[in-house]
């Protein structure tokens, strides 16, 4: 799929982080960069390298993770079966989704590296934090994937689709938002009006395969869940008369009875529950639990 490269958003905390990598970029000095998934990492990455004055030099493009420790050394610097020592001349912009200062206090990360890699340490905001950005980056790739299908005209998101971009946490971030607008679009028959059916989730199908069955067998294999499913809400339907303020409500329980059940750790209670730890912060700060949670 192709890339994008341009910086989209008007936020405050989004232009913040631009302006900082503007800033940096000149400097012969590493730079971490640090966001969750689909956050733009790579993005800044480029923009540190096209500001610089290395810009006409090449931009290599590793991934650490995948890399043998024994191998790790030569394939950022290279090798040569020589007696001397060589020096190089490279400058290192790191990226992760990971908490480095948490890893290194638990011995997961070496905190000398930690020190030579955090000259400057821009951290990207996610996108659901990112105040009018969903609105302007879903018109964006909404208009582009119009003009790619060649429609007349763009007709834009009725206002109930648009709310649900809004009030949806997007997960994945920017990377997730250009595949939910550009499927969106593309599956649109009537180009006339504006779109407006979303799918977030691309698995969710009435036929898509059970946990519970055996690859290519069609037999259940009785084997015990890892997690405990989570009890049937008893919802009395008669009794609703707002949707969202009854979901909002089983939303909360939920994440009351998991901080009970965990003690109040946090991170303990975001991956029990499928969450990131800023996701979790965020429902908690949304249902006013932070004061009993934090």
């Amino acid at each position: 799929m192709e890339r994008d490269t341009q910086f989209i958003g008007q936020s405050g905390a989004f232009l913040d982080a631009v302006e900082r990598t503007s800033r940096a970029a000149p400097l012969r000095r590493p730079v971490l960069v640090i966001g969750e998934r689909g956050t733009g990492k790579e993005l800044i990455a480029e923009r540190l390298h096209q500001l610089s004055k290395r810009w006409a030099e090449p931009l290599i493009t590793l991934n650490c993770a995948a890399l043998p420790e024994t191998l790790i050394e030569a394939e950022l610097f290279g090798h040569e079966g020589a007696s001397k020592p060589v020096r190089v001349d490279v400058r290192i912009v790191a990226a992760t989704n990971e908490d480095l200062p948490r890893l290194a206090e638990e011995g997961k990360f070496r905190s000398d590296l930690l020190d030579r890699l955090s000259f400057e340490v821009i951290t990207l905001p996610p996108l659901r934090v990112r105040e009018g950005d969903i609105r302007v980056l879903a018109e964006y790739f909404g208009r582009r994937m119009a003009s790619e299908l060649r429609w007349e005209d763009w007709p834009g998101f009725s206002d109930a689709a648009m709310q649900q971009l809004e009030d949806y946490q997007w997960p994945g971030n920017v990377r997730e938002l250009r595949n939910v607008i550009e499927r969106a679009v593309y599956r649109w028959d009537d180009w006339g009006t504006p779109v407006s059916h979303i799918v977030f989730d691309p698995f969710d199908s009435p036929w898509k395969p059970s946990p519970m069955m055996t690859a290519g067998s069609g037999r259940a294999t009785g084997a015990p869940s890892s997690a405990p499913a989570a009890p049937a809400p008893s919802v009395q339907l008669d009794a609703i008369s707002d949707l969202k303020a009854a979901v909002d409500a089983h939303e909360k329980a939920i994440v009351e009875q998991a901080l009970a059940r965990h003690r109040y750790n946090q991170r303990q209670t975001a991956k029990a529950l499928g969450l990131s730890y800023d996701q979790l912060r965020h429902c908690m700060k949304k249902h006013g639990l932070m004061e009993r949670g934090g």
